[in-house]
């Protein structure tokens, strides 16, 4: 079965699988689109601009690109955070599942972000597998 499903891919383009917070066992977050319970909802998930958006929340998809203000201001800054520190997208993340459609986007997802030498999925906020330690490397 494959770590990265569709229910961590939160409305922003963000895959929750590769951050630090769902990694961690210590506070483990489930990804933004899976905290239907109170006892799991993170702090940062809980007051995030783009989840708690009105306009989200309404459209069909549960993705942003469907919004006529896509891409906001919020969503601009906080890409440009992810591609200057983490070299990842999460415009171009929003865009492939547009065009292209989860399924495959959860395929280049999987290839992209499994580390190389255990097989487990690399962490985006530091560059390396939290199992094995093994840099990531593009």
């Amino acid at each position: 079965m494959s770590e990265i499903r569709e229910e961590f891919i939160a409305p922003c383009g963000m895959n929750c699988r590769l951050c630090t917070a769902n990694q961690r066992e210590k506070n483990h977050c489930k990804g933004c689109r899976n905290e239907r319970d109170i006892r799991y909802k993170t702090k940062g998930s809980s007051s995030c601009i783009i989840k708690n958006c009105p306009v989200f929340q309404s459209n069909k998809s549960g993705f942003c690109f469907e919004c006529d203000k896509f891409p906001c201001q919020r969503l601009k800054q906080l890409d440009k955070r992810y591609r200057t520190k983490y070299h990842m997208s999460m415009l171009e993340n929003l865009k492939h599942i547009e065009q292209y459609g989860m399924d495959e986007f959860l395929h280049n997802e999987e290839i992209k972000w499994t580390c190389r030498e255990c097989g487990n999925i690399v962490c985006v906020h530091k560059s390396i597998c939290l199992v094995c330690k093994t840099p990531f490397i593009e």
